[in-house]
């Protein structure tokens, strides 16, 4: 019988004592119905880690089936900004920008991140889901997907304490530490992304924006943007932080939560920015090949007589990927102090618009000075 987990006390005490008392490695044995689960649970996530498209919507549908799993919500936000992310290397600007190798490897550094972080957390979700239909935990089923025991000791004290707000915070603090050596410390990785030129104009460029795109008011009105730029992303305790402060950006102001709710609803994501501002982007290429560019947007408004910017579809601008890793890598669990982070205070202003707008006009001066450059030499 698993130690009742009541508090949050109970829960730094059994972690403590999961520290001490290093797992055997040893499995509980299965029952019938948990054979069935386990196969019904590794099949449903295969089949829906296919691609950022279906990760995204897997993740909604699950927040529609059971909003008290906040993570869900959000996962399903920063998903959305992680293919327009992808499908930004096959649009208007990056691609005058980036060599096509960069680009491959970018996208590739992108579509792992992605695959590794559902392959661990949804089977988490679906254990819940199980949970809830029979009436009874069944997180002994969590270590048969290499769940980390941080993770399993969380979902036992959400079970009795319904702690929203904590089980959102600790699966931010899990899935930041599960990418942490699968993705930032992979030597493959810091060679072809993180330790580039093009990686860090694409941090000058202030390329990585999140973007909640959120219906304001009753009216149809041009969707409004909300969200924060991040900083620092080979960072592990920057990125558990950024992602607190996207958490209570969207769980701490109702206005934003309903609006964004709304938004999703209305809007099935595709991996195009046209998702969300169709009056600055198309999915569709509008403009001649070869043509030098000339500056189209100010103040994220076409300028007069411009046309909008080339934004793909994910299906159109990447094919999917076949991974090789499975999830046994060891746990990242080391120091229950990780628990910290949980209730250390952040703030967020939310006011992205303008840093956007000067990050869009910021690419459009890099993409004319290359050009320039490119043509200075061929003189």
């Amino acid at each position: 019988m698993p130690f009742l987990l009541d508090s949050f006390s109970d829960v730094k005490k059994e972690l403590k004592n999961k520290l001490k008392k290093k797992s055997s490695g040893l499995l509980p044995c299965l029952s019938k119905n948990d054979k069935h689960c386990i196969h019904y649970i590794r099949e449903q996530t295969r089949q829906l880690n296919q691609n950022n498209v279906t990760r995204t919507q897997a993740y909604f549908q699950f927040y529609l089936q059971h909003p008290e799993i906040h993570w869900a919500l959000l996962g399903h936000m920063v998903s959305r900004n992680v293919g327009w992310n992808m499908t930004d290397l096959k649009g208007e600007l990056l691609t005058k920008l980036l060599p096509e190798r960069d680009q491959k490897a970018f996208f590739s550094f992108l579509e792992h991140g992605s695959w590794l972080i559902f392959q661990d957390v949804y089977p988490q979700f679906l254990v819940y889901d199980l949970s809830v239909r029979s009436n009874e935990e069944m997180f002994h089923l969590l270590p048969f997907f290499h769940t980390s025991t941080f993770m399993e000791t969380i979902w036992r004290y959400f079970w009795h304490s319904r702690d929203s707000y904590t089980l959102g915070i600790a699966t931010v603090i899990n899935e930041q530490s599960y990418l942490e050596k699968r993705l930032i410390q992979n030597n493959q990785f810091k060679k072809t992304v993180t330790g580039t030129v093009s990686f860090k104009m694409y941090d000058f460029l202030r390329l990585n924006n999140i973007l909640f795109p959120y219906c304001a008011g009753e009216k149809e009105e041009k969707t409004s943007l909300t969200g924060a730029t991040s900083r620092y992303f080979t960072s592990l305790q920057e990125r558990i932080l950024f992602g607190k402060k996207l958490y209570s950006l969207l769980f701490q102001r109702e206005n934003i939560l309903a609006g964004v709710l709304k938004w999703a609803h209305e809007h099935p994501h595709t991996g195009s920015r046209k998702d969300y501002w169709p009056d600055l982007f198309n999915d569709v290429n509008e403009s001649f090949p070869r043509s030098l560019y000339k500056r189209r947007v100010k103040n994220c408004v076409l300028r007069k007589g411009a046309l909008r910017l080339y934004s793909p579809p994910l299906k159109y601008a990447w094919p999917n990927n076949t991974h090789h890793e499975d999830a046994k890598n060891g746990d990242w669990f080391e120091d229950w102090r990780v628990l910290e982070y949980i209730h250390e205070e952040v703030s967020l202003n939310g006011e992205i618009l303008a840093n956007y707008c000067k990050t869009l006009e910021t690419i459009e001066l890099a993409v004319m000075a290359k050009e320039a450059l490119l043509l200075r030499e061929e003189e």
